[in-house]
């Protein structure tokens, strides 16, 4: 683990290669699992506040699962997750686009409709979040449905954690990104090991 302020990054961030490739996997990683995408609490009151102007771009039965169940829900761990739209199903925010899942979230703010992008959870797949009680600890989630991006990263040479530049940023600010940029080349150089 490499410490970076107040998180611990994975190894597996700086040496795993990962670029998404939606024409391969269809986004599949909004359409399988058996929960929702995790939601840090203060964005449950976000998407309160958004849903009125994201339901215009939502598909009909998510807006039905999410008018029935809400707009999140809560897991079988107690954390709050994305509605599905059944059980074992996909995210109730998910939109189709020539048959590649999307997010309605993403499209209302890239329409200009809402400020947020979309949760946290999403923007860092597949970098997990864990808090604990002096750090959050970032580790890469492997999932078979992400082999293609696996590929792709490989292909193209690309860490995860430079694939998710943005959303790092997002979450933890350009210092901090710049820091674990540091650490990285270094580690790469064999100047430092983890």
């Amino acid at each position: 683990m490499l410490v970076v302020q107040d998180t611990l990054v994975s190894e597996d961030i700086l040496e795993r290669r990962f670029v998404c490739d939606l024409n391969a996997c269809k986004g599949a990683c909004c359409i399988e699992g058996d929960a929702g995408a995790p939601l840090e609490e203060y964005e449950t009151a976000i998407l309160d506040d958004i849903y009125e102007d994201v339901k215009p771009f939502m598909e009909f039965d998510g807006i039905q699962a999410i008018e029935k169940k809400g707009k999140y829900e809560i897991d079988e761990d107690g954390d709050y997750v994305t509605t599905l739209v059944s059980s074992g199903g996909r995210c109730a925010y998910v939109v189709f686009d020539n048959g590649i899942a999307s997010c309605a979230i993403e499209k209302a703010h890239k329409a200009g409709a809402i400020d947020f992008y979309k949760p946290m959870s999403c923007h860092l797949y597949p970098i997990r979040v864990q808090k604990l009680p002096e750090y959050e600890a970032l580790n890469y989630h492997k999932w078979h449905i992400c082999m293609p991006a696996c590929e792709c990263g490989a292909n193209l040479d690309v860490p995860v954690y430079r694939f998710l530049k943005a959303p790092l940023i997002r979450k933890y600010g350009e210092a901090w990104y710049a820091e674990l940029d540091e650490a990285a080349t270094a580690c790469n150089e064999g100047r430092v090991e983890l």
